[in-house]
């Protein structure tokens, strides 16, 4: 019996810093309507992601993925660079 592997989840968010070796802290802003009240609110999660190459910097847009635990609070690896940053 083969048991199918779900699809890792995925999401896309802005680089909020970079001071650290190989990880990134990413913001993912997701906006949504309240149910009862029917508010447009917008909310704002902040992921550890680790970047192998050290390539991302503040203000990128990037693309991240689940995997396992690599450390006491990283869950996420990047992806890819989507958008670099105008500086």
């Amino acid at each position: 019996m083969e048991t199918e592997r779900r699809q890792a989840r995925t999401r896309e968010g802005i680089v909020l810093k970079d001071k650290m070796l190989k990880s990134r802290i990413v913001g993912v802003t997701r906006i949504y309507r309240e149910p009862r009240f029917q508010k447009v609110v917008k909310r704002r999660v902040k992921y550890s992601v680790h970047d192998e190459k050290n390539e991302s910097h503040a203000g990128d847009r990037v693309r991240i993925i689940e995997v396992r635990p690599l450390s006491r609070t990283k869950r996420w690896r990047l992806v890819e660079i989507l958008e670099k940053a105008k500086s």
